[in-house]
């Protein structure tokens, strides 16, 4: 009975740590793109896009000016936001860092 109880706990600590290590990962991006100030929308969130050619993106950020990167190529990181897309808009993204190719 010990052992099937020592081996519950320690399964139930492997795998809590494992949920949270992956979690974080899969939720953080790094994109490249033209950067574009949000015009007339089907969706209204976001402030810029970023369109990778294949793909285009929402994007906000507290962190980072983004109208300074307006009509540029750049490399971008930051996270998506939980809760997007929403009505067949893009996906969101808190920009952290941004730098021009």
């Amino acid at each position: 009975m010990k052992k099937l109880l020592i081996l519950l706990v320690a399964g139930f600590t492997f795998a809590s740590c494992n949920t949270l290590k992956s979690s974080a990962d899969k939720d953080t991006v790094e994109l490249s793109g033209k950067l574009e100030k949000l015009g007339m929308s089907t969706f209204q969130y976001g402030t810029h896009t970023l369109n990778t050619g294949s793909k285009t993106y929402a994007l906000k950020s507290t962190k980072v000016s983004l109208d300074s990167f307006e009509g540029k190529q750049v490399t971008l990181k930051g996270s998506k936001v939980a809760g997007y897309p929403v009505e067949n808009g893009p996906e969101l993204i808190e920009v952290t860092e941004v730098s021009p190719l």
